[in-house]
């Protein structure tokens, strides 16, 4: 059984909440998003999510191809990227999870499974 908690952040919702530009290039800003996450499984985000993490990056559509970097965990959704996140949070009822969205349904739908959310935010500090 796996102790650390997890971490699955809803990609396309987290870049979408920054105006950054990333609508033009979708597989980019998550790749982007995939890097600044890369040190999270060490450092935790302290104080309130301590290290090790398991981090998972959920992607989808034209961000689906890409791929794991050590440290964040890749998932590409096969359909919905909502239902791909809360298939990861039912698979590990026994572990602390963190879901990070905005999205109002998906933090309904996870926090009915025990997860706890976050919002894009949080990930900045």
């Amino acid at each position: 059984m796996e102790s650390g908690p997890l971490l699955v952040v809803d990609g396309a919702n987290v870049v979408g909440s920054r105006p950054d530009g990333w609508w033009r290039d979708r597989a980019g800003a998550a790749a982007r998003l995939r890097d600044a996450l890369a040190s999270v499984g060490e450092a935790g985000v302290p104080p309130e999510l301590p290290p090790p993490v398991r981090v998972v990056l959920v992607v989808e559509g034209a961000a689906r191809h890409v791929t794991s970097v050590p440290g964040v965990e890749v998932v590409s959704a096969p359909g919905s990227g909502d239902d791909t996140v809360v298939e990861l949070v039912a698979a590990a009822p026994q572990r602390r999870r963190v879901v990070v969205t905005a999205d109002r349904e998906l933090r309904e739908r996870v926090t009915a499974l025990g997860a706890e959310v976050r919002g894009p935010r949080w990930l900045g500090r």
